[in-house]
């Protein structure tokens, strides 16, 4: 009875060990909707650029101008394998999601509204 008490909790953490990368768990579902900035690029920017990429900043990503001149830039940073010092944002990743986002922004036309 003993060892069955030993042997449980070993057992019981090895099942629960997950392998699994982030790019294998996050949600990869294709985006059907039409993308425009204002209502789904801006967020995104928002919440992860501007803190770097201000109005004042040397590669400014503040409005939707910028962020259209300035889209192959934001797509090869935003694709780079994870420990590429050039990926952005700076210090994390944009989800799969946030990323195919910009990609059928980039498709659909840019659109601002």
């Amino acid at each position: 009875m003993k060892k069955f008490l030993y042997i449980l909790p070993v057992l019981a953490f090895l099942v629960s060990c997950e392998s699994r990368t982030y790019e294998e768990i996050s949600d990869n579902t294709p985006i059907t909707a039409v993308i425009r900035y204002n209502s789904d690029i801006k967020p995104i920017m928002e919440s992860n650029c501007i803190s770097c990429h201000s109005a004042a900043s040397s590669i400014p990503l503040a409005s939707y101008a910028q962020a259209k001149n300035n889209i192959e830039g934001i797509l090869n940073r935003i694709q780079r394998p994870a420990g590429d010092p050039l990926k952005m944002p700076q210090g994390g990743s944009l989800s799969a999601t946030q990323i195919n986002i910009f990609i059928k922004w980039k498709a659909d036309g840019l659109l601002e509204n």
